[in-house]
């Protein structure tokens, strides 16, 4: 009788044995990953930079009860400085809402020599000390104006100071939703016979909206508070060219605590509410962009 003796083949004597499944995979989530001591030194911080400050600043403007706060900011003196700060930034919002609509255009859409440059001076005024810019504007604009235009002590001049100071604000929102806009849709609207302005209008703008009121919120929100641009070129004539934050630097130079810290808490609930209202649009725009979808 013969014995066959079978020979394992070249292939399976050089597979290497399998190796045991692991019986289970540790999964990491990345949401609520920080735990409870991230929270709390995150709350932490947020208290002592934020809001231990502005409670400060709260009970030292009620430190004559409601009727003293309704005074200070109801005094003439005060009335007419925040009157000048909000029309002034009005103002400001809706150049940027123009200008700065079109200087993201004309950087995303066109190229031209130096363009990476007037992209990099866009965000200068970010970097740029403000009292530096009031130096620059006055001595542009003030009475020794080498191009004879003199802006000194005028609202026109707190324009300028303020439109400088604020011009990223809108470029920077429109920029990246011009980047990402569908080209397909405005060509073919084109193609329909459409002429530029009617693609603009109806095509592009209603895309930009969003962004567009959005940079023209923060851009307003961050005029009512600057100080340090305007405190050389405008003047600060009372009732004419002081804005808010100069007459509060008066109260407290003249120690009206409660006066400055009033009027301090007036421009916060301004600044406070513009941006809450745009944070409900920001999110109301958000949820139809997903029903949309």
């Amino acid at each position: 009788m013969t014995t066959v003796t079978t020979q394992p083949t070249q292939q399976s004597a050089q597979t290497p044995p399998a190796r045991p499944k692991p019986r289970f995979r540790r999964k990491f989530a990345v949401t609520g990953a920080v735990g409870p001591l991230g929270i709390g030194v995150a709350a932490l911080w947020l208290s002592v930079i934020v809001l231990l400050p502005l409670a400060a600043l709260t009970v030292t403007s009620f430190e004559d009860g409601w009727s003293g706060f309704w005074d200070a900011v109801t005094a003439p003196a005060a009335l007419a400085s925040l009157r000048v700060t909000i029309l002034v930034s009005v103002i400001v919002a809706l150049i940027n809402v123009v200008m700065g609509t079109l200087i993201a255009w004309v950087l995303v859409r066109d190229e031209f020599p130096g363009k990476r440059i007037v992209n990099a001076l866009i965000d200068l005024p970010f970097a740029l000390p403000t009292i530096v810019a009031s130096i620059v504007l006055l001595s542009l604009y003030g009475p020794q104006s080498p191009i004879d235009v003199h802006l000194n002590a005028t609202r026109p001049g707190l324009i300028v100071a303020l439109a400088f100071v604020t011009l990223p604000f809108v470029v920077r929102s429109v920029q990246p939703v011009l980047i990402e806009a569908d080209r397909e849709v405005e060509e073919a609207a084109a193609s329909l016979g459409a002429n530029n302005w009617t693609i603009f209008r109806r095509v592009v703008l209603p895309t930009l909206a969003p962004a567009v009121i959005g940079g023209a919120g923060l851009a307003f929100a961050r005029a009512i508070g600057e100080y340090g641009s305007v405190v050389l070129i405008g003047g600060n004539i009372p009732r004419e060219t002081q804005v808010a934050p100069q007459f509060i630097q008066q109260q407290i130079e003249i120690d009206r605590q409660v006066s400055a810290a009033s009027v301090s808490v007036a421009l916060l609930a301004i600044a406070f509410a513009t941006l809450f209202v745009l944070r409900l649009f920001a999110s109301r725009n958000q949820r139809r962009e997903e029903k949309a979808l």
